[in-house]
């Protein structure tokens, strides 16, 4: 797995657990509300929320909270109207980021967001400048304790891409649309997995060979991950394990 990936899914196995749990379930809450307002509440005929739905219930978000939310998104609950922004810009290294939001205030937020670029190390750039070398795809890591003609049986026909070798761990890619048909395969198949999301996978990764460079980097996206108002961080790093070992002690 790359290190950008490793650093992901570390990420998410502390967020669930850690005192960051409301913040994480505020941000979850928020991308099953706009969902639903943009594709209606109708789970099997709205793949984006029934994304985001699981997503909430893998983080252990309560049912009836989940269920508030997708009414508030349909309008039969009154709510905060948010609105998709995306803020590009580049991290110590020339690495580059993307960084999506849903925002009640979108000065507050542009402000916040350029503050952190800013104390950080890092740039704001202009739209576009960094969104190219990104592609949004549906991603399911799964151990490597499975065979790849096995793995590739489970899931061929729920619409996977590719399936790639990330060193302890088989990166299964698919169209968004598809993931949540990618997951029930693996489940239907017995087949474990671990951080099935929707993301942004980099065309091209920018290295980083030291402790002290991957930090850097680090600092800035955890900073701006923090932020109430951003839903996602992406970056086009790669992190050696070692680097990533020593990061993390």
């Amino acid at each position: 797995m790359s290190g950008h990936s490793k650093w992901a899914t570390i990420k998410h196995k502390k967020g669930a657990a850690d005192k960051a749990r409301g913040k994480l379930f505020a941000k979850l809450i928020r991308q099953v509300e706009v969902a639903a307002r943009e594709g209606g509440g109708d789970l099997d005929a709205n793949p984006t929320l029934r994304t985001m739905y699981q997503k909430a219930r893998d983080s252990s978000v309560p049912l009836d909270t989940i269920e508030r939310a997708v009414k508030r998104g349909t309008g039969e609950l009154e709510g905060v109207r948010y609105e998709q922004a995306t803020y590009e810009g580049y991290a110590p290294n020339g690495v580059a980021v993307l960084v999506e939001v849903l925002t009640d205030n979108r000065n507050r937020t542009s402000a916040d967001v350029r503050s952190v670029f800013t104390r950080e190390g890092g740039s704001l750039a202009e739209p576009g400048a960094v969104a190219w070398q990104f592609e949004r795809r549906g991603v399911a890591y799964v151990a490597k304790d499975v065979a790849e003609d096995d793995l590739m049986a489970a899931v061929l026909e729920a619409g996977v891409d590719d399936i790639v070798d990330e060193g302890d761990t088989w990166r299964v890619t698919c169209e968004p649309s598809a993931l949540s048909d990618v997951r029930e395969a693996l489940e239907s198949a017995g087949i474990a997995f671990e951080n099935a999301d929707v993301t942004m996978l980099p065309s091209s990764t920018v290295p980083l060979g030291t402790a002290e460079e991957a930090k850097k980097v680090l600092r800035l996206i955890d900073a701006l991950d923090d932020l109430d108002d951003v839903q996602g961080v992406y970056a086009n790093f790669d992190i050696p394990d070692e680097v990533l070992r020593a990061v993390e002690v």
